[in-house]
């Protein structure tokens, strides 16, 4: 699997697991009494250990992204060399379609 693919699995990867650190503070957080003319609200549940154990897992996912960013390979000559390569493989992009056209042109001449 290519290191973009790699990124994106770990992107979605942090995703699940803050989602999942959202789910469990909604459901293990304490109730509040809203207003003097409501009963008091019931006792909260025993905390367990997953809130420890999905920070853990965040850390490790944030790290393992931290790895795969930093070895991605790094630009030569920055953002303006960046743009000059993008218009030599646009231009290179262009040649190929055209080349594909030819060649399907002539496919079609042959039946």
């Amino acid at each position: 699997m290519d290191i973009i693919s790699q990124l994106q699995e770990q992107v979605n990867s942090i995703a699940a697991i803050t989602f999942n650190v959202f789910g469990t503070l909604q459901r293990d957080a304490p109730p509040v009494q809203l207003s003097p003319n409501y009963p008091d609200p019931p006792p909260s549940a025993p905390t367990t250990d997953e809130p420890k154990q999905l920070s853990a897992d965040l850390v490790k996912a944030a790290k393992q992204f931290d790895a795969l960013v930093g070895a991605l390979p790094l630009s030569d000559g920055g953002e303006e060399a960046q743009l000059k390569i993008i218009a030599q493989l646009q231009k290179e992009l262009k040649q190929v379609q055209e080349l594909f056209g030819q060649a399907a042109d002539n496919c079609l001449n042959l039946k």
